[in-house]
């Protein structure tokens, strides 16, 4: 296959031209080499190929791999791989299994030979491109003289060019009908076909709920009778809407009449046709890879006792061009199917690891996840990456089912940046830790998603007695003591796995830009012992419905949210419930119309909570700093499901200041309504004086009264991306 050095990474070319042997640079030492233009017959023990004693580097990570296993017997020391720049084609998933990780205190590194890129692809070119004619069924008139058609034997779901992954052809937006289930469709008149090639065509669905996509190939469609079925059931029925009423919230894609952009195709598998409209001049690839790499130990699903791979390490690698996965109907989901339990969707995958390290790396490009740490993972580290258009998750953290087995903790993710992720399963957050405890998630930039952020996760109490493919059939039933009919969080709390988990000095924005009801930061159904502290959390934007900053879901309980520094965000900054802590953030300048909460209190009893060194700061004369589901407004003690309603005066609430620059008389209102409801005792309604709070600067001046009340300055230089990529 031939290489193009501008294929979409331009400073690939750079590197490539330059920062190499042959620009007069001294070469490394490493244990064995791969190159391009290597062979696996070759020692793979030079830098550069030597054709006079027909000796070089190896040509792939594979014979490098084998390598590696021999040598290691031999040496109890580290084992380094240099890896050449170029393009290197990945037909089969690479695997590294118990024999090829480090021994003892022994580490095996495959990096990138310094000054250079090496990129791994899973996309297969596709070639012998002709004119379509003109008067081919069904392709619009506009597309006309403008598509070409190839031959292929492959069923595929991404394709790429230069510019990144290509749009496949898409219907306009509709609202489904009234009448749908999980798997049943009922569309407006003329919305779908009775496609000849009906099974090629896939429906893209945001059902009932603001907070997941899901796309589902069709079955069968009854054109008479406006119903169309589907192989794979939905999360929730496709029916009535339940946030963004009026919001198109379904698609057909995949369909030749759709076929009016540049930059889109379409692929029928019955005829053997892709159809494209060209964007450009650039090749382009089909993915035929989900997984690049992975990293496998001995996994003991049903019983007690793994056995990782330990010590394995890759750096500096460009990973690009996986496939989309799909949905089985075997799966099992994690939390509102945001995610599917120990499943090979990523470029990179550890299952079963220890002390292994993902580091300095580039995922690019991709229809799915880049990178999972599933099962058992422990001490592993991802830093320094950058993660970027990609189609699912950028990093997860998932663990075993709810259980006794606990056996994935005290990871570090750290320093990377991650953005424009979820660009085809929209609901996938930048990072995601679900049954995983003791983890430090710090210094991460991410941003431009169509959904949220950062997700900290577990299993909700009521799921315990559901079999159902969300969280149901993730749960370890066989290691569950016998639970009451309808169990309490006390009676699951053992389960729950993701606790003492260390969430701080993370930048996020611009998150939630397309679905609703999410949050930049969000946790339910984990663990206690959550902390979620020193994070910047700003310019959240997009007029999307029911948003906040951060957010305990319904039933979370023993979370800390304390120093965070939250500006322009839509809607709501912090929504507390339950017991959980709030102390010393910084929330200023909610937008949202007509009006902005700076504290939702939307779960109670708050008994046991802490609401206390806060500083709520308006320039809006129609904010409210806390808006609480209390009796005084019209409502009941307990909500519709019967939970009770959350009130400031439930919480240890002190020590705050309420300040509106627009009004000061609106922060004077807000301490006197408090005060009478015997809280904020010693809180105030004044100008907490921060050094230039108009361009975003929220350190405290040195006479700001906050500091008196034992309030705590925000330092931005410490939060985001830092400039030493040294794990800490």
């Amino acid at each position: 296959m031939k290489f193009h050095a501008t294929m979409l990474f331009s400073v690939m070319m750079a590197i490539h031209l330059c920062g190499t042997p042959r620009c007069g640079a001294a070469e490394p030492t490493a244990n064995f080499f791969v190159a391009v233009d290597g062979r696996d017959d070759w020692s793979g023990t030079l830098a550069e190929a030597n054709p006079q004693h027909s000796d070089g580097p190896f040509a792939t990570l594979e014979r490098a791999r084998d390598a590696v296993r021999a040598l290691k017997n031999d040496t109890p020391n580290d084992i380094v791989v240099l890896i050449r720049g170029g393009r290197y084609q990945v037909d089969d998933t690479v695997v590294f299994g118990r024999d090829d990780g480090g021994t003892g205190d022994a580490t095996i590194t495959y990096a990138a030979y310094p000054g250079e890129t090496p990129v791994f692809s899973s996309g297969r070119e596709i070639k012998g491109w002709k004119k379509a004619p003109d008067d081919l069924p069904g392709l619009p008139a506009v597309a006309r003289g403008n598509v070409l058609v190839a031959d292929v034997s492959d069923h595929f779901f991404t394709l790429y060019d230069d510019e990144g992954r290509l749009p496949r052809a898409r219907s306009a937006g509709f609202i489904p009908l009234p009448g749908g289930s999980r798997n049943r469709l009922h569309f407006p008149p003329g919305k779908l076909k009775d496609w000849s090639n009906v099974k090629d065509v896939e429906i893209v669905v945001r059902p009932h709920h603001a907070w997941i996509v899901n796309i589902l190939p069709l079955e069968s469609v009854d054109e008479a009778a406006q119903i169309a079925n589907t192989s794979i059931d939905a999360t929730y029925a496709m029916n009535s809407l339940h946030f963004l009423k009026t919001t198109d919230s379904c698609w057909v894609e995949n369909v030749l009449e759709e076929l009016d952009q540049p930059g889109e195709w379409v692929l029928n598998t019955e005829q053997g046709k892709l159809y494209r409209w060209p964007r450009n001049d650039s090749p382009v690839f089909a993915a035929t890879l989900t997984e690049l790499i992975r990293v496998e130990g001995e996994i003991d699903k049903e019983g007690p006792q793994d056995t990782p791979v330990r010590n394995l390490c890759f750096r500096g690698l460009t990973l690009m061009h996986g496939e989309r996965y799909r949905v089985a109907s075997d799966d099992a989901g994690l939390q509102h199917d945001w995610e599917m339990y120990d499943k090979a969707n990523s470029l990179i995958r550890l299952r079963g690891t220890e002390n292994c390290r993902i580091e300095q790396c580039r995922f690019a490009h991709s229809g799915s996840g880049a990178i999972r740490v599933d099962l058992h993972g422990q001490r592993n580290i991802i830093s320094g990456n950058v993660i970027e258009h990609i189609g699912g998750t950028g990093i997860l953290l998932c663990g075993y089912g709810p259980g006794t087995k606990d056996v994935n903790r005290k990871n570090l993710v750290y320093n990377n940046h991650i953005h424009h992720t979820g660009q085809i399963y929209s609901h996938s957050p930048g990072i995601m830790v679900w049954q995983s405890g003791e983890n430090r998630v710090a210094n991460n930039l991410v941003h431009h998603t169509p959904y949220t952020g950062l997700i900290i996760s577990g299993c909700m109490t009521d799921f315990f007695t559901r079999q159902g493919r969300e969280l149901g059939r993730t749960i370890r039933r066989h290691e569950i003591t016998r639970l009451p009919r309808n169990p309490q969080l006390d009676d699951v709390r053992p389960y729950l796995h993701t606790r003492d988990n260390l969430i701080e000095y993370n930048e996020i924005h611009h998150a939630m830009e397309s679905l609703g009801d999410g949050n930049a930061i969000y946790i339910r159904g984990a663990g206690p012992g959550n902390v979620i502290r020193h994070n910047y959390i700003h310019h959240l934007v997009t007029p999307m419905i029911m948003q906040a900053a951060i957010r305990t879901d319904g039933g979370q309980m023993d979370t800390t949210i304390s120093e965070n520094l939250i500006y322009k965000c839509m809607s709501q900054g912090i929504l507390l419930k339950l017991n959980n802590r709030c102390e010393n953030n910084i929330v200023a300048e909610i937008l949202a119309p007509p009006r902005g909460y700076y504290l939702s209190l939307r779960e109670g009893p708050l008994s046991g909570a802490v609401i206390q060194r806060n500083i709520f700061y308006a320039t809006d004369k129609d904010a409210v700093f806390i808006d609480e589901l209390s009796p005084g407004k019209g409502r009941k003690t307990e909500d519709s499901r019967g939970r009770a309603l959350a009130r400031a005066s439930d919480a240890e609430t002190d020590y705050n200041i309420y300040y509106c620059a627009a009004d000061p008389a609106l922060g004077e209102q807000m301490l006197a309504k408090q005060q009478q409801d015997g809280v904020d005792e010693h809180s105030r309604a004044v100008d907490p004086r921060f050094v230039d709070p108009a361009n975003g600067d929220f350190r405290l001046r040195p006479d700001s009264p906050a500091l008196e009340m034992g309030m705590m300055s925000f330092d931005k230089s410490k939060v985001g991306l830092v400039k030493d990529v040294t794990a800490n």
